[in-house]
């Protein structure tokens, strides 16, 4: 661990497997490496595991000595991270690894997304698996691929040798939360293709950056402008150029923080059409009071280029001001909490190809459904295709918990307080896996993670350390 910057970081073990693992690049759609990483650790401990197709992996270990007759317990999380940069950071997450550091209290990731969201689960159960002298039941450790993108990795799981009656799904980001449900989620896309004319005049870009962007689920309350939403509003303002391309977001459970686009307009209007989106962006900044530091650039230059008809920009355009995004409904029995949501996450138009992706989340089964239904309708409406990527059901509130039960009594032991008991408005596998399992009692905790799926995020040190005891406490009252 020389040239581990956590290394001196408690507990040292945690820390030393979350950095072990931020040396791999496993964002989602390339976790090979890391699950391959993962069976490693098991062999080199001689611990029974499987690895399947998709690149899940289970651990087993045995019960510690005077727990052999416990109930088994599953330790569970994800091994896929999303990946975001800031703009100009040169990082290719399909190569290079994280670069960690420490801010106070607060382990970052220059440049970039940190992973914690869920490197941490994987590192807390590696420290367990680790470790024969922590008291434990028997212990399946499960963990699952591309959770960020819908999930597959726990839908595709085979069950039928698990064991486990509890399960401690380490992903949640408020330490002391515990979340007992949680909302289905569904991506979708909006595709078109129109033909392209070669247009001259002035080839201009419009782009919006900087925006706060977070988590589409847990932020999806706190007011930030949605980049590609707003990039449509700006071309409208302007008066429709011809559109060349679009491009904003990189993944569907992030709120877009940029976006750009580039159109041709005739020479003669250029002044205006310039003027026309500056005055834009002054009112669109005024207009975004929780996104303190979006910016606005224009650039413009003589020639020509690739470009959709009046007719087919304008469609376009208002085909993304017409979709829903953000808030749909709120809960009536739990105050301030969201029910139901959707986040237009990705932006594409690239030589005519037109691509909208979306996540819609909701607590309830009905409006997830209704949600779907009315995307459809507009993309319809809009001669557009329309198509469902994934889905995953929500996780229903469990009204009798012997998990929860045992974890609330833990909680006032080790912090001499009751936790928040709670559910999310964001996705956890325990939905899937609950179903896949009969009978499983499961809950969802973790430390303090901030600003997930951000180049903001950031995990707190002392909060990792707490909710490790936490585990460890958990552990020795099952």
């Amino acid at each position: 661990m020389e040239n581990f910057v956590l290394k001196d970081l408690e507990p040292k073990s945690v820390y030393r497997f979350f950095e072990e693992m931020c040396r791999i690049p496993h964002g989602s759609g390339n976790t090979k490496a890391v699950s391959d990483w993962a069976v490693r650790f098991a062999k080199e401990r001689g611990l029974p595991c499987r690895q399947d197709g998709m690149g899940n992996v289970v651990i087993w270990k045995k019960a510690s000595p005077g727990y052999e007759d416990h109930p088994t317990a599953m330790i569970q999380g994800h091994l896929d991270m999303v990946c975001v940069k800031e703009n100009g950071v040169e990082h290719d997450f399909e190569k290079d690894p994280l670069d960690l550091y420490i801010d106070g209290d607060w382990v970052k990731a220059r440049g970039t997304s940190l992973g914690s969201d869920d490197g941490i689960a994987v590192a807390m159960a590696m420290a367990v698996l680790d470790d024969d002298t922590i008291p434990h039941p028997p212990i399946e450790a499960v963990f699952t691929v591309d959770e960020e993108v819908g999930m597959p990795g726990a839908g595709g799981l085979d069950c039928s040798d698990l064991k486990s009656r509890y399960l401690l799904n380490v992903d949640s980001e408020v330490e002391k939360v515990l979340t007992v449900g949680c909302a289905g989620g569904t991506a979708c896309h909006i595709t078109d293709e129109m033909a392209c004319e070669s247009v001259e005049g002035a080839v201009c870009a419009i782009r919006l950056e900087n925006l706060s962007g977070g988590h589409s689920g847990t932020a999806i309350h706190m007011g930030f402008a949605n980049a590609d939403k707003l990039l449509a509003e700006g071309l409208a303002r302007i008066g429709y150029p011809q559109l060349v391309s679009l491009f904003g977001g990189l993944q569907d459970n992030a709120i877009p923080n940029a976006a750009r686009a580039e159109f041709v307009v005739p020479t003669g209007q250029l002044a205006a059409v310039k003027a026309a989106a500056e005055a834009w962006a002054v009112e669109a900044k005024a207009a975004c009071p929780n996104d303190p530091d979006f910016t606005f650039t224009w650039s413009d230059e003589a020639g020509s280029a690739a470009a959709l008809s009046p007719e087919d920009s304008r469609r376009v355009v208002e085909l993304i001001r017409a979709v829903p995004n953000g808030i749909q409904a709120m809960n009536p029995d739990l105050p301030g909490q969201v029910q139901t949501s959707l986040n237009l996450g990705i932006l594409r138009l690239e030589e005519g190809k037109l691509r909208l992706t979306f996540l819609l989340r909701s607590s309830v089964a009905a409006e997830q459904a209704q949600l779907e239904q009315r995307v459809q309708a507009v993309a319809t409406e809009f001669g557009a295709a329309f198509a469902v990527e994934s889905s995953y059901p929500p996780w229903e509130y469990r009204r009798e918990s012997q998990l929860r039960d045992i974890m609330v009594k833990v909680f006032k032991e080790q912090y001499g307080e009751d936790p928040v008991v709670e559910t999310v408005h964001a996705g956890l596998e325990c939905g899937l896996l609950t179903d896949k399992i009969p009978g499983l009692d499961a809950v969802s905790f973790g430390p303090d993670l901030v600003e997930i799926h951000s180049t903001r995020e950031r995990m707190s040190i002392a909060s990792v350390e707490r909710t490790w005891r936490f585990l460890l406490g958990v552990l020795a009252a099952l």
